[in-house]
């Protein structure tokens, strides 16, 4: 039996008015022919077609002969989509956007939150706090400078074995690294482990000797407390030493060290020698060739028995070799960007655990990366004490320990002071580059050069030293012909010499003062004024 075919049933097309198009003459029937008046316009309650009854679609004028409306409406009819279903689909791709947005808004505040708590508990554990360096705030307070060397910013490093290692806190490595934050310089200064020194309530041992003494003595139960009278100890021990203040400190063992390399992805540095070293070859799966010459990439575990091997070397050449790998982790850093990331900070600072100590603050940390990011590796000075022509320590023995001392004889650090003073001058100092004059009106005969050579140790560029007419004043001088244009300069001296500064010279001096920034008469006090 053959299947009747079913027509699609035609949708009606909607007007932008809401009549529908029925393809039907208003007021005919569905099956009623469109009549002889099909092309004329047609009333409802007496109102034409034209007063918006009209269909938005062009009507036929009229129908063909033998064409009904039924099939009229079989040809294709395209369906407007109604203003209101516009709106709709707008509405829930709005909706649906939003709730996205909402969504991954949602997952970066909880990543965020998470990754913020787990830094705030990593940035109290390893960042204590304490130190206290006025030349690293962005808006330096001059009052807070309380003498020369305070213009730079001096973070001593001290590498311990750490647990697991006889004499866990003995400071297997003392570095000083100088920064001056005004003409973006720095400087790594090696001082040797066995330099023979005063510990104060300890009598006279080796450097390395003062921090585990200071932590073993201390009352406190707490290791933080511990570790500070430690430090406290060394600084007291040192500061005598080497002239110039110690504003924060770094305690790493050698774990971290090894996991700081390993966390940027090894070191890059040029090996000046090949370093052999059988005593710790069997760190090296037996193989006594620590380094080779040349350039090279050091894991964390390479890069700690390249800085710690010593039996094959002197301690000067290792001491070299550690300020080079500081270096190269430096350049790593930021060339990685550490510092700026807060997700691989905050893996490198998890990474170390309880294995390092310092006391600079988080803020301090990222001020002093702000600072390293603009010192170009060139402008890092590598010094020491051994090197010519500045070579002002010696090896030597007392007993039977083999010790390091001043050429100049033991306890005597006047040459080391000048030496460290003038190549790490305070910031201030060498930027304003004042010109000062020193004038002796006491008695006191060579008091002027005295004066002279203390103040050239720490910089300040001294352009005359001679006599005053004797008039022996109880209290020194200080005229300051700058008028306070080199404001740094004035607050130094008149700190070292207790004297408010005046703008006028008095007229017995000779003319050659005039030319000066800043005039000293010396009076009787300068006689007892402490030699550093």
């Amino acid at each position: 039996m053959r299947r009747k075919k079913h027509r699609r049933p035609a949708r009606r097309a909607a007007s932008i008015d809401g009549i529908l198009n029925s393809g039907r003459l208003i007021g005919q029937s569905g099956d009623q022919p469109a009549g002889p008046h099909a092309g004329t316009a047609q009333t409802l309650g007496g109102f034409q077609q034209a007063d918006g009854f009209t269909s938005a679609r062009n009507t036929p004028q009229g129908l063909g002969a033998g064409q009904t409306s039924d099939q009229l409406i079989e040809e294709p009819i395209v369906i407007d989509e109604l203003p209101y279903e516009k709106e709709a689909k707008g509405h829930r791709w709005r909706h649906r956007t939003k709730r996205l947005a909402q969504v991954l808004g949602g997952m970066i505040v909880l990543i965020g939150l998470f990754l913020a708590i787990k830094f705030f508990i990593i940035e109290r554990h390893i960042f204590k706090g304490g130190g206290k360096a006025p030349a690293l705030s962005a808006n330096i307070d001059i009052n807070q400078l309380k003498g020369e060397g305070d213009g730079r910013v001096n973070v001593l490093l001290l590498g311990i074995g750490g647990p697991g290692h006889d004499g866990p806190d003995l400071t297997d490595t003392v570095l000083l690294a100088s920064i001056d934050p005004i003409n973006k310089k720095a400087a790594l200064l090696s001082l040797p482990r066995d330099w023979w020194v005063r510990i104060p309530g300890d009598g006279s041992q080796k450097l390395n000797a003062a921090y585990p003494y200071g932590k073993e003595g201390s009352k406190s139960k707490d290791v933080n407390q511990q570790i500070k009278d430690g430090l406290d100890l060394l600084d007291r021990t040192l500061e005598p030493v080497i002239g110039i203040p110690i504003h924060y400190h770094a305690v790493v063992d050698f774990k971290a060290f090894e996991q700081a390399v390993n966390a940027v992805g090894g070191v890059t540095l040029n090996a000046p020698e090949q370093l052999y070293d059988p005593t710790i070859a069997w760190e090296n799966n037996y193989n006594s060739v620590i380094a080779q010459k040349g350039s090279q990439t050091f894991d964390g575990h390479r890069a700690l028995l390249y800085a710690k091997s010593r039996e094959t070397s002197t301690d000067f050449a290792r001491s070299q070799r550690q300020r080079a790998l500081l270096v190269a982790l430096k350049d790593k850093s930021l060339s990685l960007g550490t510092l700026s990331n807060p997700v691989r900070i905050s893996s490198l600072l998890s990474s170390f655990g309880d294995n390092i100590y310092t006391d600079l603050s988080l803020n301090d940390m990222l001020r002093l990366h702000q600072i390293g990011s603009g010192i170009d590796s060139s402008q890092i000075l590598s010094l020491d004490l051994v090197t010519p022509p500045h070579d002002l320590l010696t090896t030597g023995s007392l007993g039977d320990l083999s010790v390091v001392e001043p050429k100049t004889g033991l306890f005597d650090y006047t040459a080391i002071q000048a030496y460290i003073r003038n190549t790490l001058k305070d910031s201030f100092i060498a930027n304003e580059n004042a010109r000062v004059a020193i004038y002796n009106a006491t008695g006191t005969s060579g008091l002027a050069t005295t004066q002279a050579t203390i103040l050239k140790s720490y910089g300040y560029n001294v352009t005359t030293v001679d006599n005053a007419p004797t008039t022996n004043p109880a209290a020194t001088t200080i005229v300051d012909l700058t008028h306070g244009a080199k404001k740094y300069t004035k607050h130094y001296l008149e700190g070292r010499y207790k004297a408010s500064s005046v703008s006028s010279l008095p007229s017995n001096l000779p003319a050659a003062a005039g030319q000066a920034d800043f005039v000293i008469i010396l009076g009787q006090n300068a006689a007892t004024t402490s030699q550093n």
